[in-house]
Order: C-alpha cells, then sequence, then structure tokens
C-alpha cells in the first residue's frame, strides 16, 4: 500500500477530506470536480482495475463547493473475481490520504413495494449476506479494534443532511436498509422475498465491504443508492445491466445536484 500513497501523493497537491464512490452510471458525476487530476487505477502500483462496464476505473482528484475531495470513478467488486482485501484497497488508500468522510453510491434494485425505478434512497443500515467479512484475519490496533461497533454505521448527522439537502433541492428521498449480495446473478425471486421479509428495502452487489472498512478506519459514511430497477419477482420483466447503467444515466441530473449540495454542507 506504501507504494500506492507514494504513486499518488507524487501527482497530488491537496489532501483530500471527502471520499466518494461513483455506483453505476453515475460515472458522470466527476464533471463537476474542478482543478481535477485524473490518475487511472492501472497506473497505481498495487491498486485494483475496475472490470465493469460503466466503471472507468480512476481516481480523480479537486474542488467541490471549497471541499477537496477524491473520487473513485468505477470501483471493484468481489464478483469481478477480486480478494475481499482487494475490493476494500481503494478504500484503505483514501484513508490513509486523509479522508474524514466517506460518501458510497451504488445501483441498486428496489426490494421495498413503495419504490419505484429512479428513486433515491439513503442508507440507514444495512445486511451482510455476502458471508465473509473484510477485517477477518490479524488486526492492527493502531488503524482500528479488533471488534468495531456497528451502531449507526452510517452516520446520522450525514443522513440527516442528505435528506435535508433533498429537500431543499424538492427531490423526493426515500430511507432505507440496503442487503448485499455477493452477485454477479441478479437476485431469485426467493431472495427478494427474504430479503424483503428480512427487512430490507433495496438490494446490491457492492458498499457494504466499503463501509465496513471505512467505519474500522473511524471514517464518518453516508450511502446513498439510486433505485434502478424492482427486483427479481416484483415486475415480469428480465433484468439488465445495460438497463441499470441507463437508469443511472437518467437520474444523474438530480443525483449530481444532491450530492453537490451534500458536500457543501459537510
Amino acid at each position: 500500500m506504501d507504494n500506492s500513497i507514494k504513486y499518488i501523493k507524487e501527482r497530488i497537491s491537496l489532501e483530500p477530506e471527502i471520499g466518494i464512490v461513483l455506483g453505476s452510471g453515475l460515472g458522470d458525476f466527476a464533471d463537476s470536480i474542478e482543478n481535477k487530476i485524473e490518475i487511472p487505477y492501472k497506473d497505481i502500483p498495487g491498486f485494483p482495475v475496475s472490470t465493469v462496464k460503466g466503471h472507468d476505473g480512476k481516481l480523480i482528484f479537486g474542488k467541490i463547493k471549497s471541499k477537496n475531495v477524491c473520487v473513485m470513478k468505477g470501483r471493484i467488486h468481489f464478483y469481478e473475481g477480486y480478494e475481499i482485501s482487494d475490493v476494500v484497497y481503494p478504500i484503505k488508500v483514501l484513508a490513509d490520504l486523509g479522508i474524514k468522510t466517506l460518501i458510497l453510491t451504488n445501483a441498486a434494485g428496489g426490494v421495498n413495494m413503495d419504490f419505484k425505478p429512479a428513486d433515491l434512497m439513503i442508507i440507514t443500515d444495512h445486511i451482510n449476506l455476502m458471508g465473509k467479512n473484510p477485517l477477518i484475519g490479524p488486526n492492527d490496533d493502531a488503524i482500528g479494534p479488533r471488534f468495531p461497533d456497528m451502531t449507526d454505521l452510517y452516520t446520522p448527522e450525514l443522513v440527516n443532511i442528505a435528506e435535508n439537502s433533498a429537500k431543499k433541492l424538492g427531490i423526493n428521498i426515500r430511507k432505507g436498509v440496503y442487503m448485499y449480495f455477493t452477485g454477479p446473478t441478479y437476485e431469485t425471486a426467493a431472495e427478494v422475498k427474504m430479503a424483503r421479509t428480512l427487512g430490507a428495502d433495496a438490494v446490491g452487489m457492492s458498499t457494504v465491504p466499503e463501509a465496513i472498512i471505512a467505519r474500522h478506519r473511524g471514517l464518518k459514511i453516508l450511502g446513498i443508492s439510486t433505485i434502478t430497477n424492482m427486483s427479481t419477482g416484483i415486475l415480469d420483466t428480465p433484468l439488465d445491466h445495460a438497463e441499470v447503467v441507463e437508469v443511472g444515466k437518467e437520474v444523474a441530473g438530480k443525483f449530481k445536484e444532491l450530492l453537490k449540495e451534500i458536500i457543501e454542507e459537510i
């Protein structure tokens, strides 16, 4: 990791205070960054490379609303064949670069029957159905506790800021619980029924490992899902990743304005 940090620091002149991970179809938000410096993942020693369509694979440093930010344009997923340690490697790098707040965004399937495609949902909690935890293994007590508390994992202060920002902009915002499946298959109708029974409002294939690592390192965390589709069994139409990306693009405008407002208020 030292080589990754050294390579990045040689190419930037600011210390980021907010890290942002952009989910499927949300990459256009990076256009909001001023004075930006782009570093492709493939150029950073030891950094994993995103292989999914809609995830460009760049770290972008610059300013949004006077805040120093680092944006991950594209994330790493477990289903790409990476070890869980690789999935969370970028978050560890951002933490070591100095961020204090992490904003995680994703494309998710709606499980709550009141939701509809193109809704935005603030994540208030999550359920990890992956069967793995990125903190398994030796723990460095200098970095974080052996047994991190998951109470208020998604920082209530940031949830309130996001909710108030949406209200200010006239954006209808949802709040709910995100359930993590590994993918890459979409969930079955029975799994979606189970998710709803267990209290989930949306399902997806990312975010949770990143949130766990961020909590371990003492970061404030905000999660926002774009509900790009209703999950299997709710509607008759089959699910398609191209459609997920397309809906992400459709909501990009209001998503961009919301995120900028949130960053200004942090």
